[in-house]
Protein backbone atom coordinates (compact mmCIF):
# COMPACT_ATOMS: atom_id res chain seq x y z
CA UNK A 1 0.00 0.00 0.00
CA UNK A 2 2.79 2.28 1.51
CA UNK A 3 4.89 1.21 -1.49
CA UNK A 4 2.13 2.17 -4.46
CA UNK A 5 1.36 4.73 -2.89
CA UNK A 6 5.47 6.28 -2.88
CA UNK A 7 5.41 5.35 -6.63
CA UNK A 8 2.59 7.17 -7.23
CA UNK A 9 3.84 10.33 -5.87
CA UNK A 10 6.96 10.14 -7.37
CA UNK A 11 5.31 10.18 -10.72
CA UNK A 12 3.21 12.71 -10.02
CA UNK A 13 6.69 14.84 -8.77
CA UNK A 14 8.42 13.66 -11.62
CA UNK A 15 5.57 15.29 -14.12
CA UNK A 16 5.23 18.03 -12.82
CA UNK A 17 9.32 18.78 -12.59
CA UNK A 18 8.82 17.97 -16.20
CA UNK A 19 6.29 20.64 -16.77
CA UNK A 20 8.03 22.83 -14.97
CA UNK A 21 11.15 22.47 -16.71
CA UNK A 22 9.65 22.78 -19.89
CA UNK A 23 7.98 26.08 -19.22
CA UNK A 24 11.11 27.22 -18.18
CA UNK A 25 13.02 25.85 -21.61
CA UNK A 26 10.21 27.68 -23.40
CA UNK A 27 10.64 30.30 -21.64
CA UNK A 28 14.86 30.87 -22.42
CA UNK A 29 13.62 30.08 -26.19
CA UNK A 30 11.29 32.66 -26.60
CA UNK A 31 14.06 35.17 -24.48
CA UNK A 32 16.30 34.05 -27.31
CA UNK A 33 14.35 34.66 -30.17
CA UNK A 34 13.21 37.56 -29.19
CA UNK A 35 14.32 40.35 -31.66
CA UNK A 36 16.76 42.73 -30.11
CA UNK A 37 16.14 46.42 -29.03
CA UNK A 38 19.15 48.17 -31.39
CA UNK A 39 20.32 51.64 -30.08
CA UNK A 40 22.76 53.74 -32.25
CA UNK A 41 24.51 56.09 -30.19
CA UNK A 42 26.26 58.32 -33.30
CA UNK A 43 28.28 61.12 -31.88
CA UNK A 44 29.91 64.03 -33.69
CA UNK A 45 33.45 64.60 -34.69
CA UNK A 46 34.62 62.33 -32.08
CA UNK A 47 38.23 61.37 -32.61
CA UNK A 48 39.33 57.92 -32.52
CA UNK A 49 41.34 58.60 -29.22
CA UNK A 50 38.93 61.20 -27.74
CA UNK A 51 37.59 58.83 -24.99
CA UNK A 52 39.21 56.53 -22.53
CA UNK A 53 39.73 52.61 -23.87
CA UNK A 54 41.23 54.40 -26.76
CA UNK A 55 44.20 56.27 -25.14
CA UNK A 56 42.15 59.76 -24.13
CA UNK A 57 44.84 61.99 -21.84
CA UNK A 58 42.78 64.95 -19.95
CA UNK A 59 39.70 63.61 -20.00
CA UNK A 60 37.72 60.85 -18.45
CA UNK A 61 34.77 58.95 -20.21
CA UNK A 62 34.21 56.06 -17.54
CA UNK A 63 30.54 55.06 -18.96
CA UNK A 64 32.42 54.38 -22.71
CA UNK A 65 35.14 52.83 -20.81
CA UNK A 66 32.65 50.22 -19.06
CA UNK A 67 30.86 49.46 -22.21
CA UNK A 68 34.23 48.86 -24.04
CA UNK A 69 35.28 46.42 -20.91
CA UNK A 70 32.15 44.63 -21.29
CA UNK A 71 31.62 44.62 -24.82
CA UNK A 72 32.92 44.64 -28.19
CA UNK A 73 35.97 47.41 -28.95
CA UNK A 74 36.50 47.50 -32.38
CA UNK A 75 39.67 48.44 -33.65
CA UNK A 76 40.08 49.17 -37.17
CA UNK A 77 35.96 50.43 -37.66
CA UNK A 78 35.53 53.30 -40.09
CA UNK A 79 32.79 56.44 -40.81
CA UNK A 80 32.14 55.62 -44.46
CA UNK A 81 33.15 58.92 -44.75
CA UNK A 82 35.32 61.99 -43.42
CA UNK A 83 32.33 64.67 -42.91
CA UNK A 84 28.85 64.31 -41.91
CA UNK A 85 26.23 64.44 -43.75
CA UNK A 86 27.99 62.12 -45.83
CA UNK A 87 28.78 59.35 -43.13
CA UNK A 88 24.91 59.34 -42.02
CA UNK A 89 23.79 59.33 -45.18
CA UNK A 90 25.61 55.96 -45.73
CA UNK A 91 24.85 54.62 -42.17
CA UNK A 92 21.07 55.29 -42.99
CA UNK A 93 21.10 54.07 -46.51
CA UNK A 94 23.75 51.10 -47.35
CA UNK A 95 25.44 52.67 -49.65
CA UNK A 96 28.38 55.35 -50.13
CA UNK A 97 27.36 59.10 -50.36
CA UNK A 98 29.45 60.02 -53.42
CA UNK A 99 26.46 58.20 -55.17
CA UNK A 100 23.81 60.45 -54.00
CA UNK A 101 26.71 63.56 -54.71
CA UNK A 102 26.35 63.45 -50.90
CA UNK A 103 28.12 67.03 -48.86
CA UNK A 104 27.45 68.69 -46.00
CA UNK A 105 24.42 70.76 -45.93
CA UNK A 106 23.10 74.36 -45.52
CA UNK A 107 20.30 74.12 -42.61
CA UNK A 108 17.29 74.75 -45.10
CA UNK A 109 18.96 72.30 -47.50
CA UNK A 110 16.24 69.79 -48.91
CA UNK A 111 15.77 66.02 -48.03
CA UNK A 112 18.67 64.25 -49.40
CA UNK A 113 17.67 60.60 -49.16
CA UNK A 114 15.01 59.46 -51.36
CA UNK A 115 11.54 58.85 -49.80
CA UNK A 116 11.07 55.81 -51.83
CA UNK A 117 14.30 54.48 -50.96
CA UNK A 118 15.50 51.77 -48.80
CA UNK A 119 16.97 52.85 -45.42
CA UNK A 120 17.86 51.09 -41.79
CA UNK A 121 14.74 52.46 -40.10
CA UNK A 122 12.23 50.98 -43.01
CA UNK A 123 14.03 47.58 -42.62
CA UNK A 124 13.17 47.84 -39.50
CA UNK A 125 10.13 48.91 -39.63
CA UNK A 126 9.81 45.50 -42.27
CA UNK A 127 10.97 43.19 -38.98
CA UNK A 128 7.94 44.75 -36.34
CA UNK A 129 10.07 47.81 -34.54
CA UNK A 130 9.42 51.02 -33.70
CA UNK A 131 11.97 53.53 -34.78
CA UNK A 132 12.82 56.56 -33.65
CA UNK A 133 15.59 58.91 -33.86
CA UNK A 134 17.20 62.18 -31.28
CA UNK A 135 19.39 64.32 -31.99
CA UNK A 136 21.02 66.16 -34.92
CA UNK A 137 19.71 65.53 -37.85
CA UNK A 138 21.68 67.27 -40.97
CA UNK A 139 20.12 65.04 -44.31
CA UNK A 140 17.93 67.37 -45.24
CA UNK A 141 14.42 68.99 -45.06
CA UNK A 142 11.22 69.19 -47.14
CA UNK A 143 11.86 70.47 -50.88
CA UNK A 144 13.47 73.66 -50.92
CA UNK A 145 11.00 75.95 -50.39
CA UNK A 146 10.45 75.41 -46.31
CA UNK A 147 7.98 77.20 -44.83
CA UNK A 148 9.18 76.89 -40.62
CA UNK A 149 5.66 77.66 -39.34
CA UNK A 150 3.97 74.73 -41.32
CA UNK A 151 4.32 71.17 -40.77
CA UNK A 152 7.14 70.08 -42.70
CA UNK A 153 6.32 66.58 -44.71
CA UNK A 154 9.39 65.89 -45.94
CA UNK A 155 12.15 64.68 -43.09
CA UNK A 156 12.85 61.52 -40.99
CA UNK A 157 9.13 60.71 -40.46
CA UNK A 158 9.05 60.14 -44.62
CA UNK A 159 12.33 57.91 -44.84
CA UNK A 160 11.22 55.41 -41.78
CA UNK A 161 11.19 57.12 -38.57
CA UNK A 162 8.47 56.84 -36.44
CA UNK A 163 9.41 59.23 -33.94
CA UNK A 164 11.68 62.18 -34.97
CA UNK A 165 13.14 64.77 -32.05
CA UNK A 166 15.73 67.12 -34.11
CA UNK A 167 17.63 70.02 -34.45
CA UNK A 168 17.09 70.30 -37.86
CA UNK A 169 20.93 70.78 -38.95
CA UNK A 170 23.66 71.36 -36.82
CA UNK A 171 24.38 73.86 -33.84
CA UNK A 172 25.96 76.05 -35.81
CA UNK A 173 23.60 76.69 -38.11
CA UNK A 174 20.24 78.50 -38.24
CA UNK A 175 17.42 77.50 -37.54
CA UNK A 176 18.15 77.02 -34.02
CA UNK A 177 15.02 75.40 -33.56
CA UNK A 178 13.42 72.15 -32.06
CA UNK A 179 11.21 70.38 -34.42
CA UNK A 180 9.14 66.96 -33.40
CA UNK A 181 7.62 65.38 -35.74
CA UNK A 182 7.79 67.71 -38.81
CA UNK A 183 7.05 70.80 -36.57
CA UNK A 184 8.81 73.45 -34.84
CA UNK A 185 8.08 73.38 -31.48
CA UNK A 186 7.33 76.62 -28.92
CA UNK A 187 6.52 78.72 -32.50
CA UNK A 188 4.52 81.75 -31.97
CA UNK A 189 2.13 82.81 -34.75
CA UNK A 190 2.58 86.60 -33.40
CA UNK A 191 6.22 85.90 -34.38
CA UNK A 192 6.82 83.84 -37.21
CA UNK A 193 10.22 81.81 -38.05
CA UNK A 194 12.34 83.05 -41.10
CA UNK A 195 15.25 81.87 -42.28
CA UNK A 196 17.95 82.72 -45.42
CA UNK A 197 21.76 81.67 -46.22
CA UNK A 198 21.68 84.20 -49.04
CA UNK A 199 20.56 87.58 -47.12
CA UNK A 200 19.89 88.94 -43.89
CA UNK A 201 16.43 88.45 -42.40
CA UNK A 202 14.55 89.48 -39.01
CA UNK A 203 16.28 92.19 -36.71
CA UNK A 204 18.65 89.71 -35.11
CA UNK A 205 21.77 90.73 -34.19
CA UNK A 206 24.56 89.39 -36.12
CA UNK A 207 28.44 88.53 -35.27
CA UNK A 208 29.50 90.97 -38.02
CA UNK A 209 27.51 93.76 -36.89
CA UNK A 210 27.65 93.16 -32.79
CA UNK A 211 30.77 90.79 -32.04
CA UNK A 212 30.90 92.36 -28.34
CA UNK A 213 27.36 89.74 -28.31
CA UNK A 214 29.20 86.88 -28.67
CA UNK A 215 30.47 84.17 -26.14
CA UNK A 216 33.17 82.77 -28.82
CA UNK A 217 35.46 84.23 -31.70
CA UNK A 218 34.08 82.95 -34.33
CA UNK A 219 35.15 82.74 -38.63
CA UNK A 220 33.09 85.06 -41.14
CA UNK A 221 31.01 81.77 -41.89
CA UNK A 222 30.31 81.40 -38.80
CA UNK A 223 29.60 85.02 -38.03
CA UNK A 224 26.01 85.95 -38.87
CA UNK A 225 23.07 85.47 -36.67
CA UNK A 226 23.79 85.47 -32.90
CA UNK A 227 21.02 82.85 -30.46
CA UNK A 228 22.12 82.36 -27.35
CA UNK A 229 25.72 84.20 -27.29
CA UNK A 230 26.82 81.97 -30.76
CA UNK A 231 26.90 83.75 -33.91
CA UNK A 232 26.10 80.76 -36.38
CA UNK A 233 26.15 80.24 -40.40
CA UNK A 234 22.67 81.79 -42.32
CA UNK A 235 20.11 84.32 -41.30
CA UNK A 236 17.57 83.66 -38.82
CA UNK A 237 14.19 86.11 -38.49
CA UNK A 238 11.47 85.97 -35.44
CA UNK A 239 11.15 82.53 -33.92
CA UNK A 240 12.12 83.91 -30.62
CA UNK A 241 10.20 81.99 -28.48
CA UNK A 242 11.10 78.47 -29.89
CA UNK A 243 14.73 79.00 -30.01
CA UNK A 244 16.76 76.50 -28.50
CA UNK A 245 19.79 76.76 -25.24
CA UNK A 246 22.73 75.18 -26.39
CA UNK A 247 23.83 74.00 -23.32
CA UNK A 248 20.69 72.48 -22.53
CA UNK A 249 20.97 69.93 -25.52
CA UNK A 250 22.26 66.56 -23.31
CA UNK A 251 19.01 66.77 -20.93
CA UNK A 252 16.31 67.36 -23.54
CA UNK A 253 17.62 64.77 -26.19
CA UNK A 254 18.21 62.41 -23.09
CA UNK A 255 14.69 63.29 -22.26
CA UNK A 256 13.14 62.46 -25.55
CA UNK A 257 15.24 59.61 -25.52
CA UNK A 258 14.13 58.18 -22.41
CA UNK A 259 10.39 59.01 -23.43
CA UNK A 260 10.59 57.32 -26.63
CA UNK A 261 12.68 53.90 -24.95
CA UNK A 262 9.60 54.00 -22.33
CA UNK A 263 6.95 53.94 -24.71
CA UNK A 264 8.57 51.32 -26.62
CA UNK A 265 10.44 48.98 -24.51
CA UNK A 266 7.73 46.03 -24.25
CA UNK A 267 7.93 45.70 -28.15
CA UNK A 268 11.31 45.66 -30.49
CA UNK A 269 12.63 49.41 -31.10
CA UNK A 270 15.31 51.24 -32.64
CA UNK A 271 16.88 54.22 -31.81
CA UNK A 272 19.31 56.33 -34.05
CA UNK A 273 20.35 58.92 -30.96
CA UNK A 274 22.10 61.44 -32.91
CA UNK A 275 24.57 63.58 -30.52
CA UNK A 276 25.39 67.32 -31.56
CA UNK A 277 27.89 66.82 -29.47
CA UNK A 278 31.41 67.55 -29.78
CA UNK A 279 30.61 69.61 -32.61
CA UNK A 280 30.97 73.48 -33.08
CA UNK A 281 29.91 75.31 -31.73
CA UNK A 282 30.97 73.63 -27.74
CA UNK A 283 28.97 74.90 -25.40
CA UNK A 284 28.49 72.18 -22.54
CA UNK A 285 26.00 72.50 -19.28
CA UNK A 286 27.82 74.36 -16.47
CA UNK A 287 27.21 70.54 -14.59
CA UNK A 288 30.41 69.66 -17.45
CA UNK A 289 32.40 72.95 -17.48
CA UNK A 290 35.73 71.69 -16.46
CA UNK A 291 35.43 68.33 -16.00
CA UNK A 292 38.18 68.00 -18.52
CA UNK A 293 41.69 69.74 -18.64
CA UNK A 294 40.75 70.38 -22.13
CA UNK A 295 38.30 73.74 -21.99
CA UNK A 296 34.95 73.34 -23.81
CA UNK A 297 36.06 70.75 -26.10
CA UNK A 298 36.84 68.42 -23.34
CA UNK A 299 34.14 68.99 -21.45
CA UNK A 300 31.81 68.14 -24.17
CA UNK A 301 33.38 64.70 -24.39
CA UNK A 302 32.98 64.72 -20.88
CA UNK A 303 28.92 65.09 -21.49
CA UNK A 304 29.18 62.80 -24.11
CA UNK A 305 30.04 60.21 -21.59
CA UNK A 306 27.25 61.59 -19.35
CA UNK A 307 24.55 60.51 -21.99
CA UNK A 308 26.33 57.49 -22.77
CA UNK A 309 25.54 56.39 -19.04
CA UNK A 310 22.37 57.61 -18.88
CA UNK A 311 21.16 55.44 -21.83
CA UNK A 312 22.27 52.79 -20.23
CA UNK A 313 21.15 53.46 -17.41
CA UNK A 314 17.70 53.61 -18.74
CA UNK A 315 17.51 49.95 -20.38
CA UNK A 316 18.85 48.63 -17.22
CA UNK A 317 16.02 50.14 -15.33
CA UNK A 318 13.88 48.97 -17.16
CA UNK A 319 14.83 45.30 -17.27
CA UNK A 320 15.91 45.11 -21.22
CA UNK A 321 19.34 45.34 -20.64
CA UNK A 322 20.18 41.73 -22.08
CA UNK A 323 18.21 41.96 -25.08
CA UNK A 324 19.22 45.06 -26.20
CA UNK A 325 22.52 45.98 -28.69
CA UNK A 326 23.73 49.34 -28.33
CA UNK A 327 26.35 50.48 -30.80
CA UNK A 328 28.51 53.37 -29.78
CA UNK A 329 30.74 55.40 -32.67
CA UNK A 330 31.13 58.32 -34.21
CA UNK A 331 30.18 60.37 -38.07
CA UNK A 332 34.50 61.28 -38.39
CA UNK A 333 37.29 62.09 -37.21
CA UNK A 334 38.49 64.97 -34.69
CA UNK A 335 38.56 68.55 -35.37
CA UNK A 336 40.06 71.07 -33.32
CA UNK A 337 39.19 74.62 -34.49
CA UNK A 338 36.04 74.66 -37.05
CA UNK A 339 35.11 77.99 -37.04
CA UNK A 340 35.28 78.88 -33.75
CA UNK A 341 37.91 79.69 -31.29
CA UNK A 342 37.24 77.61 -28.12
CA UNK A 343 40.65 76.71 -27.14
CA UNK A 344 41.09 73.35 -27.86
CA UNK A 345 44.79 73.96 -30.02
CA UNK A 346 45.65 75.78 -26.77
CA UNK A 347 44.58 73.05 -24.14
CA UNK A 348 45.23 69.91 -26.39
CA UNK A 349 48.14 69.15 -24.18
CA UNK A 350 49.36 65.64 -24.87
CA UNK A 351 46.18 64.36 -26.12
CA UNK A 352 46.03 63.17 -29.18
CA UNK A 353 42.79 62.77 -30.87
CA UNK A 354 43.17 60.40 -33.60
CA UNK A 355 45.72 58.85 -31.70
CA UNK A 356 48.42 57.59 -34.02
CA UNK A 357 46.69 58.02 -36.85
CA UNK A 358 47.19 61.13 -39.62
CA UNK A 359 44.25 63.41 -40.42
CA UNK A 360 41.26 64.19 -38.93
CA UNK A 361 37.76 65.49 -40.05
CA UNK A 362 37.91 66.14 -43.57
CA UNK A 363 40.81 64.10 -44.07
CA UNK A 364 41.34 61.21 -46.56
CA UNK A 365 44.26 59.72 -44.08
CA UNK A 366 43.17 57.44 -41.44
CA UNK A 367 42.40 59.67 -38.90
CA UNK A 368 39.29 60.95 -40.96
CA UNK A 369 36.93 57.41 -40.78
CA UNK A 370 38.83 55.52 -38.41
CA UNK A 371 36.63 56.32 -35.13
CA UNK A 372 35.63 54.72 -31.81
CA UNK A 373 33.20 51.85 -32.07
CA UNK A 374 31.81 49.41 -29.55
CA UNK A 375 29.06 47.16 -29.46
CA UNK A 376 27.61 46.45 -26.06
CA UNK A 377 25.28 43.60 -25.40
CA UNK A 378 25.39 41.74 -21.78
CA UNK A 379 24.97 37.99 -22.17
CA UNK A 380 25.70 37.97 -25.64
CA UNK A 381 28.73 40.18 -26.96
CA UNK A 382 31.40 38.89 -25.17
CA UNK A 383 34.09 41.65 -23.67
CA UNK A 384 36.74 41.22 -26.22
CA UNK A 385 38.69 43.04 -28.75
CA UNK A 386 38.48 42.94 -32.61
CA UNK A 387 40.68 44.28 -35.58
CA UNK A 388 38.07 43.18 -38.01
CA UNK A 389 38.00 45.69 -41.16
CA UNK A 390 34.59 47.02 -40.26
CA UNK A 391 31.78 49.71 -42.10
CA UNK A 392 29.14 52.01 -40.84
CA UNK A 393 28.01 51.69 -44.60
CA UNK A 394 26.91 47.53 -43.87
CA UNK A 395 24.93 47.98 -40.75
CA UNK A 396 21.64 48.00 -43.33
CA UNK A 397 22.66 44.67 -44.94
CA UNK A 398 24.19 43.13 -41.30
CA UNK A 399 20.72 43.89 -39.71
CA UNK A 400 18.65 43.29 -42.65
CA UNK A 401 20.13 39.64 -42.49
CA UNK A 402 19.57 39.70 -38.71
CA UNK A 403 15.95 40.53 -39.13
CA UNK A 404 15.60 37.29 -41.64
CA UNK A 405 14.61 39.98 -44.61
CA UNK A 406 16.40 39.80 -48.08
CA UNK A 407 18.93 42.62 -49.00
CA UNK A 408 16.69 44.91 -51.12
CA UNK A 409 18.29 45.86 -54.86
CA UNK A 410 18.86 49.48 -54.34
CA UNK A 411 21.45 48.52 -51.39
CA UNK A 412 24.59 48.95 -53.45
CA UNK A 413 27.47 48.96 -51.08
CA UNK A 414 26.54 47.34 -47.64
CA UNK A 415 27.83 44.11 -46.69
CA UNK A 416 26.19 41.62 -43.42
CA UNK A 417 28.69 41.41 -40.85
CA UNK A 418 26.15 41.04 -38.20
CA UNK A 419 27.90 38.18 -36.47
CA UNK A 420 31.03 40.24 -36.48
CA UNK A 421 29.21 43.17 -35.02
CA UNK A 422 27.96 41.23 -32.08
CA UNK A 423 31.33 39.25 -31.63
CA UNK A 424 30.49 36.15 -32.92
CA UNK A 425 33.47 36.17 -35.80
CA UNK A 426 36.53 37.75 -36.40
CA UNK A 427 35.86 38.53 -40.50
CA UNK A 428 35.13 42.03 -41.72
CA UNK A 429 35.20 43.32 -44.83
CA UNK A 430 38.23 42.77 -46.98
CA UNK A 431 38.32 45.72 -48.63
CA UNK A 432 36.75 49.13 -48.37
CA UNK A 433 36.15 52.79 -49.98
CA UNK A 434 36.90 55.55 -47.88
CA UNK A 435 35.83 59.19 -48.75
CA UNK A 436 36.52 62.54 -47.83
CA UNK A 437 37.81 65.44 -50.62
CA UNK A 438 39.10 62.13 -52.94
CA UNK A 439 38.49 58.74 -52.83
CA UNK A 440 41.01 55.95 -50.74
CA UNK A 441 40.68 52.21 -51.28
CA UNK A 442 42.10 49.82 -48.22
CA UNK A 443 42.80 46.56 -47.53
CA UNK A 444 43.98 44.66 -44.60
CA UNK A 445 47.17 45.85 -45.27
CA UNK A 446 47.51 48.78 -48.05
CA UNK A 447 46.03 52.24 -48.29
CA UNK A 448 45.36 53.55 -51.81
CA UNK A 449 44.73 57.58 -52.19
CA UNK A 450 43.39 58.60 -55.49
CA UNK A 451 45.36 61.79 -56.95
CA UNK A 452 43.43 65.13 -56.74
CA UNK A 453 44.28 68.29 -59.28
CA UNK A 454 42.06 71.52 -59.65
CA UNK A 455 41.57 72.83 -56.57
CA UNK A 456 42.97 74.30 -53.68
CA UNK A 457 42.59 72.40 -50.59
CA UNK A 458 45.31 74.22 -48.52
CA UNK A 459 42.55 76.07 -46.39
CA UNK A 460 41.42 72.63 -44.51
CA UNK A 461 45.12 72.08 -43.46
CA UNK A 462 45.71 75.83 -42.59
CA UNK A 463 42.15 76.53 -41.01
CA UNK A 464 41.16 73.33 -39.49
CA UNK A 465 44.72 71.95 -38.48
CA UNK A 466 44.51 68.70 -40.13
CA UNK A 467 46.03 67.35 -43.10
CA UNK A 468 43.44 66.37 -45.63
CA UNK A 469 45.72 64.01 -47.57
CA UNK A 470 45.10 65.55 -50.85
CA UNK A 471 47.62 65.33 -53.15
CA UNK A 472 48.29 65.53 -57.16
CA UNK A 473 50.46 62.16 -57.05
CA UNK A 474 49.30 58.55 -56.04
CA UNK A 475 49.83 58.09 -52.49
CA UNK A 476 50.08 54.05 -51.19
CA UNK A 477 50.77 53.44 -47.29
CA UNK A 478 51.86 50.08 -45.76
CA UNK A 479 49.53 50.66 -42.57
CA UNK A 480 50.91 47.37 -41.15
CA UNK A 481 54.38 49.23 -40.56
CA UNK A 482 53.27 52.98 -41.32
CA UNK A 483 49.85 53.80 -39.40
CA UNK A 484 50.27 57.48 -39.60
CA UNK A 485 50.56 57.36 -43.41
CA UNK A 486 54.20 58.72 -43.34
CA UNK A 487 56.31 56.82 -45.69
CA UNK A 488 54.33 57.03 -49.76
CA UNK A 489 55.13 53.87 -50.91
CA UNK A 490 53.40 54.81 -54.85
CA UNK A 491 56.45 54.76 -56.64
CA UNK A 492 57.92 51.54 -55.52
CA UNK A 493 55.26 50.09 -56.24
CA UNK A 494 53.59 51.33 -59.43
CA UNK A 495 51.86 47.93 -60.11
CA UNK A 496 49.88 48.12 -57.41
CA UNK A 497 48.84 51.69 -57.63
CA UNK A 498 47.30 50.77 -61.24
CA UNK A 499 45.84 47.67 -59.41
CA UNK A 500 44.09 49.47 -56.67
CA UNK A 501 43.59 52.82 -59.01
CA UNK A 502 41.28 49.75 -61.12
CA UNK A 503 39.68 48.06 -58.33
CA UNK A 504 38.30 52.15 -57.31
CA UNK A 505 37.08 53.08 -60.02
CA UNK A 506 34.81 49.62 -59.96
CA UNK A 507 33.64 50.57 -57.09
CA UNK A 508 32.84 53.88 -58.40
CA UNK A 509 31.07 52.73 -61.24
CA UNK A 510 29.50 49.74 -59.65
CA UNK A 511 31.15 47.06 -61.23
Amino acid sequence: MYKKQTILLFAILLTLLSCGNEKNINKVDNETSKKPNIIILYVDDLGYADVGCYGAVGVKTPNIDKMAKNGLLFTDAHSSAATCTPSRYSLLRGNYAFRKNAAVLQGDAPLLIDTTATTLPKILQKAGYTTGVVGKWHLGLGDGNINWNEKITLGPNQVGFDYSFLLPATGDRVPTVFMENGTVLNLSKEDPLSVSYDQKVGNRPTGIENPELRKQVADPQHNKTIVNGLSRIGYMGGGKSAEWIDEDFPFVFTKKAHQFIDENHKNPFFLFYSFHDIHVPRSPHNSFKGKSEMGPRGDAIVQVDYVVGEIIKKVEELGIADNTVIIFTSDNGPVLNDGYLDQAVELIGNHKPAGEFSGGKYSIYEGGTRVPTIAYWPKTILPSKSDALMNQVDLVASITAMTNQKLPEDVIDSQDHWNTWIGKSKKGRDSMLEEAYTFAYRDHKYKYIQPKTGNNYDWIKNDKGINAGISSEPQLFDLKIDKGEKNNLASKFPEKVKKYEAILQNIINNK
